[in-house]
């Protein structure tokens, strides 16, 4: 693995706990165990990325103060991903984007953030916010010209969560390739354990990864998923920086997915 360039950015990372200061929700899908800032400051180090997208899971429903407070901890070098509902005030979202949010995240395997997804993307439309997308891949196609149309730029999570073995001409992956075309579209190039189940180095993936970076570079953007939460098998984070390596051999193309473009999209200064 060779050491990314100075001001790398892991794109998509949560912390959980200490649960005493910070309980999780009680209609959870899910119970992750604790992992604080400290503990991903040594992920850090070992990969070498310098920058970090701390992003609201599930388990903290719209309390976003654990991530909030990692925010302030780790300083200018963070931004965050907020989940907010109908019943967050204009308020709220001041103070969260004072705190360094810069989007917010719906969760659209739920019926009740899918209803939802035009009016709150018109409630941080106002603060150059964009909306972060968590959807299964079979969704895709139905929802697609609604993404196009909303007032904020939008970013799917996780490859779309589209099933890799079924290959690029698929409905899901071209409506995908559709949304990266139009320009508004970001993909994060992360999580690739949770469609191919067969581990490093995700040759299932790798196709996908390659044809997104080949049709629009500039909106690609890179994350570990650490902790991974919520999977049976818990990946080894080197092993996600490689794979990117094998997708994006091109070193400018890489330097743009982890640095320059996590800086447009995320406002590092």
């Amino acid at each position: 693995m060779h050491r990314p360039p100075p001001l790398a950015c892991d794109c998509h990372i949560h912390v959980f706990g200490p649960f005493g200061r910070y309980p999780l929700d009680a209609a959870r899908r899910y119970t992750p165990p604790p992992a604080t800032l400290a503990d991903y400051r040594a992920v850090a180090t070992a990969l070498g990325t310098e920058r970090v997208v701390l992003v609201q899971p599930s388990v903290y429903g719209t309390d976003n103060s654990c991530q909030r407070d990692a925010l302030r901890e780790r300083g200018d070098r963070a931004r965050g991903v907020a989940v907010i509902d109908e019943t967050t005030t204009d308020a709220q979202i001041l103070a969260l984007d004072a705190a360094g949010f810069v989007g917010t995240r719906l969760n659209l395997t739920r019926a009740a953030d899918l209803d939802s997804l035009e009016a709150l993307a018109r409630r941080v439309a106002g603060r150059g916010w964009h909306v972060q997308l968590h959807l299964p891949g079979e969704a895709l196609p139905e929802i697609a010209d609604r993404l196009l149309q909303l007032p904020t730029e939008f970013v799917i999570d996780h490859f779309g969560r589209i099933d890799p073995r079924s290959g690029l001409e698929q409905p899901e992956f071209q409506a995908l390739a559709r949304l990266v075309d139009s320009g508004r579209c970001w993909v994060k190039l992360s999580a690739p354990y949770r469609i191919d189940l067969e581990g490093p180095p995700w040759r299932k993936v790798a196709p996908f990864a390659r044809e997104l970076v080949r049709r629009n570079p500039e909106r690609m953007v890179w994350g570990t998923d650490w902790p991974h939460p919520d999977v049976a098998v818990v990946p080894q984070d080197a092993a996600l920086l490689e794979a990117l390596e094998d997708w994006v051999p091109e070193d400018a193309v890489r330097r743009r997915i982890l640095v320059d473009n996590p800086a447009r999209l995320y406002r590092f200064r």
